[in-house]
């Protein structure tokens, strides 16, 4: 993995989507999970946990979970699949967008011929303030690629 950093940002590269499968994830109980990368401390984040994911082909979440405090926020970016949540079920795929709330029973699973690939955010529900684009903030400082 690439990395570049400064005072105020880290950058990670882990490499193309169709990669993913190589990386694996290993839970405190020991099993590994292949194509899962957690981002949260390789960039320093403090207000967002982020995990990469690739399932291969019939591959899935092989259990119902929820969560203690945090909401998560999926987003496809290739493949096709099924959702579930609190028994409802639905199709994903490139493009697709979950929320799901802390109590929120979920799985999901490829259905597709191809990898799914998908970004989840947790973050603690309740904590951004203001609109889309309140706190950014213009800079008078002339912008120059180098």
């Amino acid at each position: 993995m690439t990395t570049h950093s400064g005072p105020h940002f880290t950058a990670l590269d882990i490499g193309p989507q169709t990669e993913l499968l190589n990386h694996k994830f290993v839970s405190p109980q020991g099993f590994e999970v292949p194509g899962k990368v957690f981002l949260r401390e390789a960039i320093g984040a403090s207000g967002v946990e982020i995990s990469w994911n690739s399932f291969p082909e019939g591959g899935g979440m092989p259990f119902l979970h929820a969560h203690r405090e945090h909401e998560e926020v999926y987003l496809f970016t290739g493949g096709e699949g099924e959702f579930q949540v609190d028994g409802a079920i639905f199709p994903v795929r490139e493009g697709s967008v979950v929320r799901v709330a802390p109590q929120g029973a979920r799985a999901y699973r490829n259905t597709g011929k191809a990898a799914l690939n998908f970004l989840v955010l947790q973050v603690k529900p309740d904590t951004v303030t203001g609109g889309p684009i309140e706190d950014g903030i213009p800079l008078k400082e002339e912008l120059r690629w180098k």
